[in-house]
């Protein structure tokens, strides 16, 4: 063992845990964080770099991933809109149709005719009625 003038020893610490620095102050002894080799700070350096680059990469990832879903959500947005508009569309022509059969049905020689020989419902005689 070495001893310095500033009461350090460096070598095997008293409790025989690890290399390190011991400071002998009166009758205390305190162990000093022995300083890391370079090649630890290397180690060091290099994980903390390379969980960067993966904690970028995932954040870039959850983006894109949002990105997409949103375009996703516009798109099925624009779809619902247009859907709407075609079932609003069909329905105004339903309700013309409609109208217009009723508007029909009191002129119709041939829904007269069967209404008047049968006692059935009104389908039934209008398909009856009509030429095959």
């Amino acid at each position: 063992m070495y001893a310095c003038p500033f009461n350090c020893i460096i070598g095997m610490s008293a409790d025989g845990l690890s290399n390190g620095f011991l400071y002998r102050n009166a009758s205390n002894m305190h162990i000093l964080q022995r300083c890391e080799s370079s090649e630890d700070d290397e180690k060091k350096l290099k994980r903390r770099e390379k969980n960067r680059v993966a904690a970028q990469r995932s954040r870039k990832k959850q983006t894109q991933k949002a990105d997409e879903l949103h375009e996703e959500f516009e798109c099925l947005e624009q779809e619902n809109s247009l859907l709407r508009k075609e079932v609003q569309t069909l329905r105004e022509e339903q309700r013309r149709l409609t109208e217009a059969l009723k508007a029909h049905e009191p002129l119709c020689p041939i829904i007269h005719c069967a209404m008047s020989l049968v006692s059935s419902p009104r389908s039934e005689v209008i398909t009856s009625c009509l030429p095959r």
